[in-house]
């Protein structure tokens, strides 16, 4: 469906076939059994700090800019996507406008409540989820 590492643009190649919420970091598709994740580093603006913790995994922080973060909606996807049987695609902001890199299919392993500041800076508790990349057949070759 998606190569690992390779552009795409977020409209055009991933919201308009496959649906879910542009304007969300956390994207469940209502017709597909997918769930996009997208990244940024615009994101630490709002006391979001994502990023790999090792080759395999990947720190990321749940959905909601005010307040504290609850485990709904996005976060809940996240949280339940094994279950319900859909699949994690994880993308990362380019320099290029409008395009995320794809950085892998995952599977949430776990998340901790973290104090963080809002972007209103203010003092709120935040899910953050770390995230298992799954191996896929070209893994191997990379």
């Amino acid at each position: 469906m998606f190569e690992r590492n390779k552009p795409y643009h977020r409209r055009n190649d991933i919201h308009v076939p496959f649906g879910g919420n542009a304007q969300s970091g956390i994207a469940p598709c209502a017709d597909h059994p997918y769930v996009f994740l997208f990244t940024a580093p615009s994101g630490e603006d709002f006391g979001y700090q994502d990023g790999w913790l090792s080759e395999t995994q990947f720190s990321y922080t749940g959905e909601g800019q005010v307040g504290d973060m609850e485990m709904v909606r996005g976060n809940r996807a996240i949280k339940d996507h094994g279950e319900e049987e859909r699949e994690l695609h994880l993308f990362e902001k380019t320099d290029r406008s409008g395009y995320y890199k794809y950085l892998g299919e995952f599977r949430y392993v776990s998340h901790q409540i973290q104090q963080g500041k809002d972007g209103g800076d203010k003092l709120r508790s935040q899910i953050v989820f770390t995230l298992e990349l799954v191996p896929s057949d070209g893994d191997a070759a990379q």
